[in-house]
């Protein structure tokens, strides 16, 4: 069947890029394979995405969007009273819960930027798209101390097949964020943070 005009290719070789990687890992992904998942000719794959970090920079991107979209379409953040610790981890709660193998397929990816340097700005824009949210809320050295918070109870139930406990992450949760109301008790501004302010 003949795919000459075929606007929706370029996302369906990043769909199929993602499958690959979540079957195989990012050693089984190649232009060839993700071709024959996409179901395009090879030509097509290295017109769109000239190199593999092209491509895996389009895949994290799209899956970022997992977390990022539950924190959007909760909205409780911009309200004033929010209980940023309890939305937090009940946000998390359900986003493990889940569809699993996508979590992990994120995190596979996020994780990829080690080895490959042109992911790095990618997998930050997680991290900061997640700051901007909550800094308004505490402020922005708490709101990067509360994501990688986050972050590493995410990758501790991911590595160990542990239990999510919303509870636990909750109180850890708001440990942090109780720092930024302590602060602005004592009159300091977001600027005092030492190393996490770097």
């Amino acid at each position: 069947m003949s795919r000459r005009y075929d606007p929706e290719r370029r996302q369906r070789i990043i769909d199929a890029a993602i499958r690959v990687v979540g079957r195989g890992g990012i050693a089984g992904l190649s232009h060839r394979t993700v071709a024959t998942e996409a179901d395009v000719p090879l030509g097509s794959t290295t017109y769109h995405f000239a190199s593999l970090d092209e491509l895996l920079i389009a895949a994290l991107r799209q899956a970022n969007e997992g977390f990022a979209a539950a924190v959007r379409e909760s909205g409780a953040f911009v309200e004033p009273r929010c209980d940023v610790a309890g939305e937090l981890a009940r946000l998390t709660g359900e986003w493990l819960a889940g569809d699993r193998a996508g979590v992990e397929l994120e995190y596979e990816l996020y994780l990829a930027a080690l080895r490959r340097p042109a992911l790095r700005p990618v997998a930050a824009e997680w991290c900061s798209g997640l700051t901007e949210v909550l800094a308004p809320r505490t402020d922005p050295v708490t709101a990067r101390a509360l994501v990688a918070l986050l972050d590493g109870i995410c990758l501790q139930v991911l590595l160990t097949g542990a239990v999510y406990d919303e509870a636990y992450a909750r109180e850890m949760l708001a440990r942090v964020a109780s720092g930024s109301r302590a602060r602005a008790g004592a009159g300091a501004g977001p600027a005092s943070g030492g190393t996490l302010a770097s």
